[in-house]
This record gives C-alpha cells, structure tokens and sequence, in this order.
C-alpha cells in the first residue's frame, strides 16, 4: 500500500520535480543553458529513469521503484543535458548563455523566419545559376545559361545583384569602394549598380512617423512635404518646417525594413558563406568578409541614433573650420526610426549645371573639403567616411554643407599615430620603415614573411610614390589591398580610412577637375599634428624630423645595449625567456588539442569500463538474462562509440589526416 501511495505521488509529482532536477544537474554541470535545453533534459532523464527503476521493481507498488527512479533520474537527467551539448553545432555553446541546440524564445516566429530565409535563399541561388555562377552552387550548367555564362564575371555578378534586388543592390553599391578587396574590373563593373527604389505609400509612412513622434504631424510642423526627396532602400527624407519656423529635413524609415534587412541579410551570409566554401573565387575575394561586414553596417544603419550621434560629433568638431557646416540634429525629435535635421539649401557637388552659373572658386572649396576631411581623420578621429559629390552640398553663403552621416569612421590615438607612421614612410620611400609601421599597427601572422612583404612594399613605393610628392588616396587604398594579399589582418578602421579618401578623391576632382590630391595634402599636412613651437606647422619632411629626434634618447642608448648583449654572448651568460601561448591563436590550438585528448582518453575509458560491465553477471536483473550493470554497459559503450567516432570526424575534416 505503502509503495502504491508513493507510486502516485511520484507519478503526480513527474514534471515539476523533473524541473527541478533538471535546473540542479544543470548547476552541478557547471554550465548555464536556454530553459528549452533545460526541460528537455530533464523530462528526458526522469522518463529515462522511471523506465530503468520500473524495469529493476517489475512492478508498480514496489517500494524500490521511487527510490530507484529519484536517484537514476538524476544521473540520466544530467546525461541527457551532456548529450545535447554533444548535438550542438561545435563552437555555438560557447558563445553565451542562450547559445546552444534548442534556443527558441518565439518557436512560431523563429519557424516562420527561416521559412523565409530558406525561400529567399533558393531564389537568390537561382538567379545566380541563371547567370552562369550555377557549376559553383549546384554542379551543373544549364543549356539555356551557356550564353550568360560566357559574360565576364563582374558582368555577372552586377547583373546577379540587379536581379535579386533589395539590400543586394546595396551590397554592390558598397562592394565597389572595397578597392582593398575587389580587383579593379569588379570595382568598375559594380560602381554602374542603381538603386530605383519606389517611395512607400504617404498613409503608411506618415502612421510611422507619428508613432514615433507621439504626436500627429500637424502637430509638430508647420508644413511637410509629402513628395520625398530621396527615396533608399532603408528610409526616405522629406523636406518639411517646424513650428518655430527652422527648415528641416526628415528621414523615416520605411515600414517592416527591419524584417526585410534580418532576412536578406541572413541569406546573405549563407550564400557567402557557400561561395567561401565551394568556389575558389570565394577565397580570393574574401566573400565571406565583405559580407559579413556589410551585415554588420546594415544592422547598424537601421538604427538613426547612431547617424545622429555622429553627425552631433562632427559639428562640434567642424565648429571652428571655416568655410564647412554640418546640420544641426534635433535629438528631441528624433528616434531610432526617425531623424530630424537642419535642412540645407544649395546644390550638390555632382549638380554641374547649377554651379555653372554661380561665381565660384573651385580650387579653394576643393581646399577647404580636403582641409575639413583630414582633420576629421587625423586630428579629431572621428570622420565621415562616404563624402561622395552627393553628400557635399555648395550652399548659398558659398560654404560646403556636409550631409548623411550613415557612414563613419573612428580613430583612436594609437590608430591616428600608426596611420601618420605609415604616412610619412611612404612619403620618405623607406619600406623597411612602412613595414615596422604595419607590424606596429596591424596583425602581422607568421605566415607573411618578413622578406617577401618588405620586397612588396619596396615595389608598392616605386610603383606609386614619386621622390618630393606625397602619397595619393588611390596609393592608400592600394596598400590596404596589398596588406590583405599577404593575409594581414588590418584593423577596419584602416580600411574604412583607405577607402573614404578615395571616395574623398573623386569628390575633390568632380569639384576642381584639375585637383592633385597629392600635392594639396602635402600642404595642408599641417591639420595632422600641432607644432610643438609657436604654433607653427610642420610638413611631411619637417614631421619625419620631428619623429627622428623623438627616437634620439634610443638611438643614443642602443649601442651601448648592444655592446652589452654581445659580451654577455661571449661569456655564454646570455639568458632568453620566451613567453608561450602569449597569442589567442596559439591558445586556442593548444585548447582544441587538449579537449581531443581528453574525449578520447574519455571514450577509451568509458569503453573499458563498459566492457567490464558487461562480462560481469552481478547485480540486480533489468530483464531476461540482462542485469543492471550489463545496461550501463550497454550504454557506456554507446557513449565511448561516439566519443571516439566524434574526435575522429574532427580529424577528418581537417584534412590533415
């Protein structure tokens, strides 16, 4: 009666005490899991238990069966958790607390999200194969695609990005500044790329900015215009008039682009990450980096707060330099989805017609955009980083209005002194120097040899830098990609820094055709560095001066060292420490080799163990000719075959077998 009472209770009790056993393998295990991972194991292991305890009892009011089931649900539960870790993708659980195999917050939502990824996924994949990219994707060539097939590539690839539309027409607008990643044909072919973007509808976006105004319109200005008068793929901007009378201007993002940006830019990804994996262009270009990079820039464009907060950094910078102004962001009114900005009156740099009329000095606005975008970049740190003819206006005054601070860079000190470094041994012709200069401000791997990139460099200098004349931003942007050929990891911010001054360059030429960059940034190097003396400014020569007499008090000691180290050679006192695993690279190798040895020691011993198990024929009956111990066995076995099998198909996988 006794066992049959406890039986019930256990029975009524099996899924809040499989909760919490759940919960307390999980603290013992030391490690922290989703709560979908967490009610699996538990009602995994506590059905796994009661079926083991009912199997030892053979019946239900046996006493034993509740003590039984207590303490082998508990061992299960913990295995159970154990073997979800083992059918998690390697490598996801240890990037958080909700990583993991069973992350699902929202099922419904999540399922019909990758419905969407999937769907878009196989139409993007077919329009690639219609334009001959398809023997890559899928191992096969239609007939009808022979002709597309026979287009060059970056033919094929525009025309890839036109079809599918959308943030990938977008991706190729950015992919054609990349001149650190794309070869000169690519960069030509997808510059053509133009994005038609029809406006959404005035109903729609007006229920947007109200919501994110909370007020009507009317409300908060005098007059809007709903004619856009750009009209992207993220938002739209409108001309309209505060209350108080200020001309603004007011960028809305389009209704839903958030699910649109999140989806588009998970297929992206997949596709990148198929071209990385299955085509040998995918390495050579670096897909997967361009991509991922444009899905984080993408996910930080949908959110305003970041362009308003860069566009208030820069006008406060901008403040004392003559000749520029920055508009003016009301925070007040704007919002993650929307922002609100002084409206500037003047046509842009690419209007040639409407500047043709007008009495300008062309050579000296080219100076003061030059003059404005090199102290933003080596003296503020922050910069804009797409100053396309676009993006600067002429105003009516005769100043340059600077507009979309989407894109940005940043600098720190450290960074601002590398890039002057580099700088200055370019414009000196010294490769042994640029070459300290890369290894001091990037991440040089062993595999680039020291040789054969001082060599690289030497021609890079030749090829470009002239004896007495500075570097040009074409020759930066070069030497980003020449950096990246010998697999050096160079810091984003470098690369955004090389390609904002080429975009830079092709502004200052469309504003004075006969612009030399080049010369003109020797002149106004003075914005890099302030003069120690008198507030007077040094040039590049002046400034190679400045940073010799800086390493005077170590030149002068270094004979003297070196005199030191040699006699201590002599006398064979000469002691060297090496400091290991000082690298995360060589920490996480030795990490890697160390967890397969332990799987495998693991799975050996198990399968030891379980062998032992299972020649014994002690112990309490599971059931026909099979005991407790033999089940264990059993099940350790299991255990120890895939313990083994899994470090196995590491090795494999690796190539290196």
């Amino acid at each position: 009666m006794a066992g049959t009472i406890g039986t019930l209770a256990l029975v009524a009790l099996w899924f809040p005490a499989a909760v919490a056993t759940a919960f307390l393998a999980s603290r013992m295990l030391g490690v922290r899991r989703s709560w979908v991972a967490v009610l699996m194991s538990g009602v995994v292991g506590w059905s796994a238990g009661f079926v083991v305890s009912l199997g030892i009892a053979g019946e239900l009011d046996d006493p034993r069966l509740v003590r039984n089931t207590l303490v082998l649900s508990f061992v299960f539960t913990m295995a159970a958790a154990v073997g979800l870790d083992l059918l998690a993708k390697p490598g996801t659980l240890a990037q958080g607390d909700a990583a993991g195999l069973f992350v699902l917050p929202r099922p419904g939502r999540y399922l019909s999200d990758r419905i969407d990824v999937v769907r878009r996924t196989r139409q993007i994949v077919q329009i690639a194969h219609h334009n001959g990219f398809g023997p890559q994707l899928t191992g096969r060539l239609r007939r009808h695609d022979d002709a597309l097939a026979r287009d060059p590539a970056p033919v094929r690839a525009r025309r890839t990005l036109e079809q599918c539309g959308g943030m990938f027409v977008k991706l190729g607008q950015i992919a054609s500044t990349r001149t650190d990643l794309l070869p000169p044909d690519f960069i030509e072919e997808l510059a053509k790329l133009q994005s038609d973007v029809a406006p959404d509808d005035p109903e729609s976006m007006r229920r947007l900015i109200e919501r994110e105004l909370g007020a009507s319109v009317e409300d908060v200005f005098a007059e809007f215009d709903w004619e856009p008068i750009g009209a992207a793929s993220i938002a739209q901007v409108y001309k309209a008039t505060l209350r108080t009378g200020e001309p603004v201007v007011v960028k809305a993002q389009r209704p839903g682009v958030a699910d649109v940006v999140h989806r588009d830019t998970q297929v992206l990804l997949r596709v990148a990450g198929m071209i990385d994996r299955d085509t040998p262009q995918g390495a050579e270009y670096r897909v997967g980096d361009l991509a991922r990079e444009f899905a984080d820039g993408a996910a930080a464009e949908l959110d305003f707060r970041g362009e308003a907060q860069n566009a208030i950094a820069i006008g406060r910078n901008m403040a004392g330099q003559p000749g520029v102004r920055v508009p003016v962001v009301y925070e007040e009114l704007s919002t993650s989805r929307l922002l609100v900005q002084e409206r500037f009156e003047g046509p842009s740099v690419s209007d040639h017609a409407a500047l043709a009329g007008r009495d300008l000095d062309r050579r000296a606005l080219a100076r003061t955009l030059l003059r404005a975008a090199l102290k933003q970049m080596m003296t503020d740190g922050c910069f804009h980083a797409d100053l396309h003819p676009g993006n600067v206006l002429v105003l009516d005054d005769g100043s340059l209005g600077l507009i979309d601070f989407g894109a940005c860079g940043r600098l720190d000190p450290l960074q601002q002194a590398s890039l002057r470094q580099m700088l200055i041994a370019t414009a000196l012709r010294d490769p042994a120097m640029l070459r300290q200069a890369v290894d001091d401000a990037c991440d040089v791997g062993s595999s680039a040899g020291e040789e054969a990139l001082e060599r690289a460099l030497a021609r890079f200098l030749a090829r470009h830098v002239q004896p007495g004349q500075a570097v040009s931003a074409t020759a930066v942007a070069d030497l980003m990609q020449l950096l990246g050929s010998f697999g050096i990891d160079v810091p984003v911010e470098f690369t955004t820094f090389g390609r904002a001054l080429v975009v830079l360059d092709g502004t200052l030429i469309t504003l004075d055709p006969g612009f030399n960059f080049s010369q003109e940034a020797r002149e106004v190097a003075s914005e890099w560095v302030t003069a120690s003396q008198g507030g007077a400014i040094p040039d590049l020569d002046a400034l190679a001066r400045q940073e010799l007499l800086a390493q005077l008090p170590t030149l002068r000691v270094l004979p003297k060292r070196a005199d030191r180290v040699l006699r201590l050679a002599e006398k064979g006192e000469l002691l060297t420490r090496t400091s290991l695993f000082s690298r995360d690279d060589d920490v996480r190798f030795v990490a890697k080799m160390v967890n397969r040895v332990v799987l495998a020691f693991a799975g050996g011993v198990l399968g030891i163990v379980s062998a032992v198990l299972l020649s014994t024929s002690n112990g309490p009956a599971f059931a026909d000719q099979v005991t407790l111990l033999n089940f264990f066995g059993y099940l350790g076995l299991f255990g120890s075959v895939v313990l083994l099998l899994r470090v196995t198909a590491a090795i494999v996988r690796e190539g290196l077998n």
